[in-house]
């Protein structure tokens, strides 16, 4: 299973404002918006970030809550690991969320080291790097999901 964040920003006050996650093993996904609104502390805009992933602000109002993504995640990814594909920075969108809605994951994040062995993530980062992302996070996932699939066939 994969998962992208999409977020306000890069930033120490940036949030995510989009999640998806894709299952190889049964072509299972989700994907949603986040509606920043309800959290006082969620402000920070970065016009570049929405430029690359081209979500304005505005349409995050009819996104779910805080507390919905959170139930949502955790009712379909209870007990499972998931993988990304930039730990750092979505174990940090994930950890805001679930702050905000002072819930606790009942799945973990995991990095590609989780999967691939050394050489697979070297030959995973050029195939990265060969794509062209949407930096939408169904997109994304799906693609992270491709290139672990590509990764972990080639010896």
């Amino acid at each position: 299973m994969c998962l992208d964040i999409e977020a306000s920003g890069l930033g120490p006050r940036s949030y995510p404002i989009e999640i998806a996650w894709a299952d190889s093993g049964s072509d299972e996904h989700d994907t949603f918006l986040i509606n920043p609104n309800e959290v006082e502390q969620w402000s920070d805009w970065d016009e570049k970030a929405q430029s690359i992933h081209n979500i304005p602000r505005e349409s995050l109002v009819s996104g779910l809550s805080v507390r919905e993504a959170c139930s949502r995640l955790n009712a379909r990814l209870a007990g499972c690991t998931v993988i990304c594909d930039a730990l750092e920075f979505d174990y940090f969108w994930m950890r805001r969320l679930f702050d905000a809605a002072r819930m606790n994951p009942a799945f973990k994040l995991a990095g590609l080291d989780a999967v691939l062995r050394p050489e697979q993530l070297i030959y995973y980062r050029i195939v990265a790097k060969a794509e062209v992302r949407k930096h939408r996070a169904l997109d994304d996932a799906y693609a992270l999901m491709a290139s672990m699939k590509q990764c972990l066939s080639h010896t």
